[in-house]
């Protein structure tokens, strides 16, 4: 049975195809069209997935759409008349793309995939638990689903046990901890849906000055989690910002302007709501225990991907272990609706697979050497072939020259993060290696930390955890042995002054906090990058590299090897490793015709 899964039209469209309960194919539209948390319908994946599949819209059995519409635009109008008329501009703006494309969702699969099966609508955080739940290691767990909004809710648990699902509670909008966090991204000057990960790799920089401010008036958390926002203080449920005047009164300003210089006081304010935050996901974590029982917890919405907060929940201890779902955003829904249809609508047993069911979230387009050696040849791009064993030594030793290298191996990864398919990489042991990977090759804020990829049988050798991290979705701190203290005057420094200060043998990648977003390798997922950290270890003594995404700022994740090469071409990296053949930027001659990427992608 073939079952395509669909989400759209908020942020991050996506498709996924699950044949007879097996993840074949899943990709976000953006990789494709090349525009970043791209929301419309996702042709472009979908036509991946079913070539992935072999297959047509006719061999489809069902298509699974990861919410309501309708009952998405209930909400809508009920929000609008409660605060009618001031909701009357932003009211005005959603209308078109409603009328035109969203309430017509059934006729639009039907003509567009020439497809006239069973269509299902699972409801947004059912497919959200079940994007978590299902790929999972557990054959049982509790659930636990946070995002800015589904239909209503904005949070939900519930367990899932064998094939089925069952939601416990919810929280219902307009109070939701995902929109909390977008109107603090908003404020201090990120884009919302896009800049949340900022705000909390800029937390560690400020203190929890505001903490106190936000309880009193923002938001009323009870000791299970469940809380209440006061609305008087928010404007996205009639207007066209997050925050309102009063909001603005209440931190002393207003919000901070794009690009504009980042101070200690949004350093304090990101701090502040990640505090927050991670009060409100212990208290949840802890409640559920208590509630269900369930010994494992699995992890879906957006806020899942605020890795700080999972790992300590994880730490914390109320349950055994955690499993977060790698595309935990609204592009998982694709896959969550999918396998819901696969085991809950259609009944099929379940046996959960050792590990996960994800193979590593490298289920995007992949790209054989001939295509690539073709691609090479036309662009008369100069090269030199390696065979697959030549691989790993030439990497670890052009790393272990403080060398930046874009890596383009296999399928591309599933979800936001680059883990080893579109990735680039460089030496964590290199004081400079952030300042320079941020600034000359990612042209992005200085203040960013870099992410690790580290040897899956070394991590507890390096980092203070027992597991393992596949989808750099649980951030733990350097292992103490392996951190360098800062001196008295070096403490005393405040905000990014602390950035250049050299805090572990594998710097790059240690924030100022010394904690680090952790992603473990495995070679049952990506053999070639597992051994070229073991290799680079071997030579170089060190089983931690530098991982980040392979892009610019504001350009999604390479897919292709024509997306590869010009991301290399218009930065500074030193070299690209192309499939088998590694191109050395010094023996390239300059793009011709090339546009001003820095207007093609617009800063997020």
């Amino acid at each position: 049975m073939n079952i395509l899964g669909i989400s759209a039209f908020y942020h991050d469209s996506a498709a996924c195809l699950v044949r007879d309960g097996e993840i074949i194919a899943a990709a976000q539209e953006e990789r494709f069209t090349r525009k970043k948390h791209d929301h419309n319908f996702p042709e472009n994946a979908i036509n991946y997935c079913l070539s992935e599949a072999g297959i047509d819209g006719k061999s489809l059995d069902i298509v699974a759409f990861y919410d309501k519409p309708f009952l998405k635009f209930e909400r809508l109008l009920e929000t609008y008349l409660q605060y009618a008329p001031a909701g009357l501009t932003s009211f005005i703006m959603a209308m078109p793309l409603w009328i035109k494309q969203k309430l017509w969702m059934k006729v639009q699969i039907q003509e567009l995939l020439d497809f006239n099966g069973k269509i299902l609508f699972p409801e947004h955080h059912i497919s959200h638990a079940a994007s978590a739940f299902y790929p999972s290691p557990y054959q049982e767990a509790a659930f636990l689903t946070m995002d800015g909004v589904g239909e209503w809710a904005t949070t939900s648990y519930g367990v899932g046990k064998n094939n089925q699902l069952e939601i416990i509670a919810d929280i219902n909008f307009p109070h939701s901890l995902g929109l909390l966090y977008s109107a603090f991204t908003y404020y201090t000057g990120f884009r919302v849906n896009s800049g949340e990960y900022k705000v909390m790799g800029l937390a560690p920089y400020g203190e929890p000055k505001y903490v106190n401010l936000i309880k009193r008036e923002l938001i009323d958390i009870h000791p299970d989690g469940s809380f209440q926002m006061n609305m008087a203080y928010f404007n996205y449920c009639a207007g066209l910002t997050m925050t309102n005047d009063k909001f603005h009164r209440l931190f002393g300003g207003e919000p901070r302007k794009p690009e504009s210089k980042l101070t200690q006081r949004e350093m304090d304010l990101a701090r502040s709501v990640q505090d927050v935050v991670e009060e409100v996901v212990l208290k949840m974590g802890n409640h559920i225990r208590q509630e269900t029982g369930q010994k494992k917890l699995v992890l879906a919405g957006g806020v899942a991907l605020n890795c700080v907060a999972n790992g300590k929940l994880l730490r914390a201890g109320y349950f055994d272990d955690i499993w977060i779902q790698p595309a935990a955003g609204d592009a998982g829904g694709a896959l969550g609706a999918a396998l819901v249809s696969w085991y809950q609508y259609s009944g099929k047993p379940r046996t959960a697979t050792p590990g996960d069911a994800m193979r590593g979230s490298y289920l995007g387009p992949s790209f054989q050497n001939g295509s690539i050696s073709g691609f090479l040849k036309s662009q008369n791009v100069e090269y030199t072939e390696l065979t697959d064993d030549e691989i790993p030594e030439k990497i670890a030793d052009l790393i272990g020259q403080e060398k930046v290298i874009g890596w383009f191996q296999g399928r591309m990864e599933f979800g936001p993060r680059a883990l080893g398919g579109r990735s680039i990489i460089g030496d964590a042991r290199s004081p400079k290696m952030q300042e320079t990977m941020n600034l000359k090759i990612k042209f992005r804020e200085s203040f960013r930390p870099f992410a690790p990829s580290v040897a899956a049988d070394r991590v507890s050798e390096y980092f203070e955890i027992d597991r393992s991290s596949p989808y750099m979705l649980l951030v733990a701190d350097v292992k103490k042995s392996r951190q360098k203290p800062m001196s008295t005057d070096e403490s005393e420094l405040f905000g990014i002054s602390k950035l250049n200060i050299v805090r572990s043998e594998i710097p790059a990648i240690t924030h100022v906090d010394y904690s680090a977003r952790i992603q473990t390798v495995h070679p049952e997922t990506n053999a070639l990058y597992y051994r070229t950290i073991k290799k680079f270890e071997e030579k170089y003594g060190c089983p931690v590299i530098i991982n980040t995404s392979f892009n610019v700022r504001g350009e999604p994740i390479v897919c292709t090897p024509e997306d590869a090469y010009r991301c290399f071409m218009r930065t500074n990296m030193d070299y690209l490793m192309l499939g088998n053949y590694l191109i050395d930027k010094s023996g390239q001659q300059p793009l011709e015709n090339d546009s001003d990427w820095q207007k093609e992608f617009e800063l997020d």
